[in-house]
């Protein structure tokens, strides 16, 4: 394993499917995710309400690969740069997402597979949970295969992560306010309490503390908006980092924020804008669209960058309908408007009924990639499970790469074995 990298993909595929080595010091995780405050329990809760949160195998990818997901993210953020894409993506977008206060969008996860020709960019998400408990995860990792040469564990120490994080909420903030200091943040999301990711938002909110700002952890119920004031018990809120999965915030409980986002009176991130740039799926049918991206004089490279690097999409309409139901096994289908794998289909096990409501709503058709595989140990019995990689990235940089190990049709929490894993190589 000596020359890995120099025949990283190759190694790491090696690995993925025959090293059962339990990377994670559990007490280095319990340790990254402790503190003197009231609820330093978490690993505790964790462990005994979420089991399988953290998978103990890491995930090996290459360098290559690695540089490859590197450089389609910043292929899109070029594109997505360019006015003639903003134009076209913003023509039938909620109104509310046509302010631009600024902000870039904390938290971006680019998601993909690893196909047998490389990473392939299956979405790109908004409101991307897990950063911060990846963080701790990644540098809760020890080598292994007896090759600590070989396999690098992150150089990233948990305050570097946080150094990181922080430093993309005060940019948001100087984004929209300048250099005014920032005083109070609300983390917010339906029920926080009850997400299965809740307890990331304590570890938002602990960063937040320790570099004096309030923060509170919010229902957007609980937020009212008068004066241009967003108020949370009686606390004006300057930033929210939002983590709602109404991406436009059209839902009657959300109204505070929603005036207080078209007011530009709190600085919103990731806003309604940012989920219309990016993460609504017909983009990638307008990322894949070769023509299209030609005819605005986009450099033929970079156009060769998006389509080796993202599956064919199409939005499905009427006019395509018979050519899509005789490809769908080879066929996603995903709501243009989607998020956490909800109302998703394989095209192989798509019935008639199913096939009429994609066919009423607004749905997408991408091309499948297969994901690659991972073994491990469950119960001390070797298995294997599928994975995803997610890369989290601010203004086009990623800032950490980590994996999701699962069975069935997409990701989950449920599987043995399986949850969030590190990313090594």
């Amino acid at each position: 394993m000596a020359g890995f990298e120099q025949s990283g993909k190759d190694i790491a595929d090696a690995l993925n499917r025959n090293c059962f080595c339990l990377t994670v010091n559990r007490q280095a995780l319990r340790h990254q995710l402790l503190s003197a405050e009231p609820d330093a329990d978490l690993y505790e809760q964790i462990e005994t309400t979420r089991p399988h949160l953290f998978s103990d195998t890491a995930v090996f990818v290459s360098p290559e690969h690695q540089q490859q997901m590197r450089r389609l993210i910043r292929a899109i953020e070029e594109v997505v740069a360019l006015p003639r894409y903003q134009q076209h993506v913003l023509a039938e977008a909620p109104a509310l997402s046509q302010r631009d206060h600024g902000p870039l969008g904390a938290c971006m996860g680019y998601d993909f597979h690893l196909g047998p020709d490389g990473p392939r960019l299956i979405e790109i998400n908004t409101n991307a949970g897990g950063a911060w408990l990846n963080a701790a995860l990644s540098v809760a990792q020890i080598a292994c295969c007896g090759q600590p040469t070989a396999i690098r564990p992150t150089a990233l120490s948990q305050a570097d992560f946080e150094q990181q994080f922080l430093a993309m909420f005060l940019n948001e903030w100087r984004l929209q306010r300048g250099d005014s200091a920032l005083k109070t943040v609300a983390i917010v999301d339906s029920d926080p309490s009850d997400q299965y990711l809740g307890p990331e938002f304590i570890l938002v909110a602990r960063m937040f503390e320790r570099h004096g700002i309030r923060a509170v952890i919010a229902d957007p119920r609980a937020l009212n908006y008068a004066d241009g004031v967003l108020v949370h018990d009686q606390t004006p809120i300057e930033l929210v980092y939002n983590r709602l999965t109404d991406f436009a915030l059209a839902n009657p409980e959300h109204a505070a924020l929603r005036d207080a986002c078209q007011d530009g009176t709190v600085v919103m991130t990731p806003a309604p804008r940012h989920h219309a740039l990016y993460a609504d799926k017909r983009n990638l049918a307008v990322l894949t669209d070769e023509a299209l991206l030609r005819g605005w004089g986009i450099d033929q490279s970079l156009i060769d960058t998006l389509i080796e690097g993202i599956p064919r999409t199409v939005v499905v309409t009427e006019g395509n309908a018979d050519q899509l139901w005789s490809h769908r096994r080879q066929l996603f289908f995903k709501p243009a408007a989607g998020y956490g794998s909800k109302a998703t289909y394989r095209g192989d096990k798509l019935t008639r009924r199913v096939w009429g409501e994609i066919l009423a709503a607004d749905y997408v058709a991408q091309q499948r990639v297969v994901p690659s595989e991972r073994g491990v140990l469950v119960d001390g019995q070797p298995s294997t499970l599928k994975l995803d990689l997610r890369s989290y990235v601010y203004a086009g940089q990623v800032q950490l790469f980590a994996a999701r190990l699962y069975q069935g049709q997409t990701t989950n929490f449920r599987t043995p074995g399986g949850g969030f894993a590190a990313v090594l190589g």
